[in-house]
């Protein structure tokens, strides 16, 4: 297992594998892992393959309770040098042997897709959908506000959602709740940019249901629009219907192995938003 005594050789070694990321971004992810509050029990950072002391692959695991009882662990940045790719594959079984864990991939390369099929993993979104929900019909009685840590939303929000709306705003996302009536829905943004980086949107990292976004998109796209985010970007396996916009098949698929397939509009606490976009 990683220790962050090996953070300095695994930044190195990260920066050539993924030569699009800067030194300072591992070097802020590892740290993230090291210092996050993680299920006990479960590898904190991950695991690594090393050659005469030094590292020569890496593969970074963010273990997450989901409600009660369940683990989700998300695998991000699995490098292996080319003179040892020979043993990637133990290196990925040692990773995902735990038999009650449901592991994602939400970042594969399109290179690397048939090597996750061929490891067991499924696919469990085929695509995103850049989406224009202002232009979707007003909901009655629907008014949205900023989550407000401070605030008692009663028994509308559940004990981990609040703690989960809290954690991702102070991680820069935008935590948004719909007031309907005497019902919180909860909705987690995280502000990016798509089209080659020309076009600012929000990506929906949490919501209780894909069913929850489409039936207040207008509202809340209203208030991303005010906010200067007029788009939205979602995981979807083909065009939402009631909102406007474009699918793209084969952008950004995902990919699990484990005992629980996982639902579109939860990726809280994935890399994205605990190392950055």
């Amino acid at each position: 297992m990683i220790a962050e005594a090996d953070a300095p050789a695994l930044v190195r070694l990260l920066a050539k594998g993924f030569p699009e990321r800067t030194a300072d971004y591992w070097s802020h992810a590892l740290e993230t892992l090291a210092h996050r509050d993680a299920p006990e029990g479960y590898p904190r950072m991950g695991y690594l393959l090393e050659h005469d002391g030094a590292p020569v692959g890496v593969i970074l695991m963010i273990f997450t309770r989901v409600g009660a009882e369940k683990i989700r662990c998300n695998i991000s940045s699995w490098y292996v040098e080319e003179s040892y790719r020979g043993y990637a594959s133990l290196l990925i079984a040692a990773a995902v042997r735990l038999k009650d864990v449901t592991y994602i991939n939400t970042s594969p390369a399109p290179h690397t897709w048939r090597v996750i099929e061929a490891q067991g993993f499924r696919r469990y979104c085929n695509g995103q959908m850049l989406a224009i929900p202002a232009l979707a019909p007003w909901t009655a009685n629907a008014r949205v506000k900023i989550f407000d840590a401070d605030r008692d939303y009663g028994g509308s929000l559940s004990t981990q959602e609040c703690a989960l709306l809290a954690a991702h705003a102070e991680r820069g996302c935008l935590s948004l709740i719909v007031h309907e009536k005497r019902e919180a829905h909860p909705f987690v943004f995280l502000p990016r940019r798509v089209l080659k980086g020309l076009v600012p949107t929000q990506q929906m990292i949490y919501c209780r249901s894909l069913a929850d976004f489409q039936r207040f998109a207008g509202p809340l796209g209203r208030e991303l629009l005010r906010r200067g985010h007029p788009t939205v970007l979602l995981d979807a396996t083909e065009k939402i219907p009631g909102l406007f916009g474009i699918y793209l098949h084969d952008r950004g698929p995902k990919y699990f192995k484990g005992p629980e397939r996982p639902r579109l509009g939860d990726l809280a606490f994935s890399e994205s938003v605990l190392f950055g976009p």
